[in-house]
């Protein structure tokens, strides 16, 4: 399916009256950044380095809370006991330098984000803006004009459509004139994200995941904390296609298998498009309560973006008996169970179980982990410390780099279809000769398609093996 000009799989996905899916990488949440990185309300509020911060972010009684420490570690050799008051003053130097390194991201950070607050309190801390440079940026960002005044995004249209059906469930006992402001401060915050970030695609289910954070955080954290997100731990539904996020979902039979071959077994004939709604919007379009979603955030922010699937994995164990009840060559049937969240909904039930799932079948050892990209969030968050050390500008590059990944993986897909069924027609007289030939020529498309050489060997392993056990099945 086409739908934006995104290459959509076609499952059977249920996202209620939503006509269309599309229309088009662990610092997200707030309370999980780096204090340095976190634009202020207010002057009050400033975290300076190397200080243990506990944000807490509350809207209307509900909220994240989560601890982050800054640690800041240097390593020192010494030849001789001689050599320790000279490393003893290195350390308090290195200190030094560390701290001013960290003040020049906040700055730097707050000058993009115009948070004029955060400037503020910088400039009234120790050393000011540090450097003429900072100085004359700080000066811009007190000049520049609003985001309204970037280049739009070319999906923006579809944000008003989502943005319209928006706050449906809560927060409750709203008037008109208090649900037309959210609704405005909603697409505020996404164009916003969207305007600063053009590359990344929109997708139907961004703006639930957007309400939560509207809804929890104070306004000048969410349009930074939105991006962080975005960027680097739901990267993989951001992209021009919805592969990465189908990669993502064959992660859960892996686990079942692992985890319950009986359960596995029943649903073999199930594709697992029945998660997708879930986990590409956090669960917040599916799950109809903000102190429910508001509680799942906590630990789908907290762990790495993986967890999230291992969550789904968590929900299809917990419908155990719901679904041996349903004849396993009824599909569409498992599909329409699987794919709604049980009522009620044991939340700290199924997160245990989550991490139970987790810890116990890690993802490298999932068979469909190797189908993952190298510049996947998966991959590049892997951990929370990981993605706290990125940045911006790292998952813009891993965005790219991902995109290319995909074509290429592509590109081979088809290549080795085609050669399957040239040794399919072909599988009776083929000697090893016949092999090596179908398989040169195959190298020979593939490098002069991807303009490179350097994945060929790996690729002609694996051509290999697939050749050969179609020969045996087949010969």
């Amino acid at each position: 399916m086409v739908s934006g000009g995104r290459l959509v799989e076609q499952p059977n996905i249920d996202l209620t009256d939503e006509p269309h899916l599309h229309s088009g990488a662990a610092i997200d949440h707030p309370s999980m950044m780096h204090p340095t990185q976190i634009p202020m309300a207010s002057s009050r509020s400033v975290c300076l380095p190397g200080k243990h911060d506990k944000h807490v972010c509350v809207r209307q009684g509900l909220g994240f809370e989560c601890s982050h420490l800054v640690t800041n570690l240097l390593v020192f050799t010494t030849t001789d006991m001689e050599n320790l008051g000279d490393a003893a003053s290195d350390k308090k130097s290195a200190n030094h330098l560390d701290a001013g390194n960290e003040k020049e991201r906040a700055i730097l950070e707050a000058c993009k984000w115009r948070n004029l607050d955060a400037l503020r309190a910088l400039a009234e801390s120790s050393g000011g803006f540090l450097t003429d440079n900072l100085r004359q940026q700080a000066s811009q960002a007190n000049e520049a004009g609003h985001w309204k005044e970037l280049h739009p995004h070319k999906e923006e249209y579809q944000v008003e459509l989502d943005v319209d059906r928006a706050f449906v469930n809560y927060p409750e006992n709203q008037n008109d004139a208090e649900l037309a402001r959210q609704k405005e401060e909603l697409s505020a915050l996404i164009n916003e994200v969207l305007r600063r970030y053009p590359y990344l695609c929109y997708f139907q289910g961004y703006h639930d995941i957007c309400q939560v954070f509207l809804l929890v955080l104070p306004s000048a954290v969410r349009a930074p904390a939105v991006a962080r997100l975005s960027v680097l731990r739901i990267r993989d539904f951001m992209l021009p296609t919805l592969t990465a996020a189908i990669d993502q979902l064959h992660l859960i039979p892996d686990i079942l298998r692992a985890a319950d071959p009986q359960l596995w077994r029943h649903l073999a004939s199930l594709k697992p498009f029945f998660a997708l709604s879930g986990t590409l919007t956090m669960y917040a379009h599916d799950i109809t309560t903000l102190g429910e979603i508001t509680r799942l955030f906590d630990v789908l922010l907290a762990k790495e973006p993986v967890f999230s699937v291992y969550m789904f994995a968590a929900i299809v164990r917990s419908r155990r008996v719901e679904v041996f009840e349903t004849p396993s060559d009824e599909p569409d049937m498992l599909h329409s169970i699987l794919s709604k969240l049980p009522r009620p909904l044991d939340l700290e039930a199924l997160i245990a179980d989550a991490c139970r799932l987790f810890n116990t079948h890690p993802p490298e050892s999932l068979a469909s982990w190797r189908r993952i990209t190298r510049s996947s969030v998966l991959r590049t968050a892997r951990s929370p410390e990981a993605c706290a050390v990125q940045s911006m500008a790292d998952g813009e590059e891993f965005f790219h780099r991902q995109v290319k990944e995909i074509a290429w993986r592509e590109r081979r897909d088809r290549i080795v279809s085609r050669a399957g069924k040239i040794l399919w027609q072909y599988r009776h007289p083929m000697s090893a000769v016949g092999l090596a030939v179908v398989i040169s020529v195959a190298a020979v498309l593939l490098r002069r398609q991807s303009g490179s050489s350097s994945h060929v060997p790996g690729l002609l392993t694996h051509w290999v093996g697939r050749f050969q056990e179609t020969l045996f099945r087949f010969g």
